[in-house]
């Protein structure tokens, strides 16, 4: 994020005009450049690195806010990533725009940049207001493993589902589901353990792994950790839900 001529610039990778996985009802979805995790299964490499197309605040949300005629009442925007927390100025300068319309806004975190630090957290807390809903990822409750999987600990991430739990703020809990990594069951145990103790989960989804994103890895010349690894099965799906117990949440 920076600012020039009083504007709050950006850097965005991508938009998705008709979302249906990124939150209720249809969405306007901003996905932004840069991310400090290297997930082994991450479809979107390419906003690891680089600054993508720079926007202001003011001109995406007049680009998107051309879309609301089909969001209907329950749709909205959310902004994804990469990782919308390392640009959280820019986020919190486009959802006041959004907000001062009634729009429905959400965001898709794997919560890696979480601090406490007293001048983040300030930042985070007034993005917070904006911000309607939390589609936050859990990828392993483990911390080694959850390093090994990612490149970075969960602890601050385990640290800010609390917060958010503990402030009243609507979470989506969303955990990728990879046969032999991310499906054991003391962990997926854990995992429900841990979501039961917070608040404010409105709903819990197991979203299946796929290769879809291959070939961007081989496109940036990066070795894909994961070949070989096939997609879950619906019964291993349908056995982490049950694990996750996702049928006790709002659907």
């Amino acid at each position: 994020m920076a600012e020039i001529n009083n504007e709050v610039w950006g850097y965005v990778h991508s938009l998705e005009s008709f979302g249906s996985v990124d939150g209720p009802g249809v969405r306007f979805v901003v996905f932004l450049q840069g991310c400090a995790m290297r997930c082994q299964f991450c479809h979107n490499p390419e906003t690891w690195e680089g600054r993508g197309k720079q926007w202001t605040a003011k001109d995406l949300y007049n680009k998107v806010k051309n879309y609301r005629k089909y969001w209907g009442k329950t749709g909205g925007i959310t902004v994804s990533g990469g990782e919308p927390l390392l640009q959280m100025g820019f986020v919190t300068e486009f959802f006041k725009y959004a907000k001062q319309q009634g729009i429905h806004t959400a965001i898709d975190t794997a919560g890696q940049p979480f601090s406490e630090n007293p001048q983040w957290l300030e930042r985070f807390e007034n993005l917070m207001q904006l911000t309607d809903l939390v589609l936050l990822d859990l990828k392993d409750m483990d911390e080694t493993a959850h390093k090994k999987l990612t490149g970075v600990s969960n602890k601050n991430i385990l640290k800010m589902a609390r917060w958010l739990s503990d402030h009243g703020k609507p979470m989506w809990i969303r955990h990728v589901l990879v046969p032999g990594l991310t499906d054991r069951e003391d962990d997926l145990n854990s995992m429900h353990e841990f979501i039961s103790s917070l608040k404010t989960v409105e709903r819990v989804e197991v979203l299946p792994y796929h290769t879809l994103g291959l070939f961007k890895w081989d496109n940036l010349g990066i070795d894909y950790p994961l070949k070989g690894i096939p997609s879950p099965t619906e019964e291993q799906v349908e056995r982490a839900n049950k694990l996750l117990h996702t049928d006790k949440y709002s659907k």
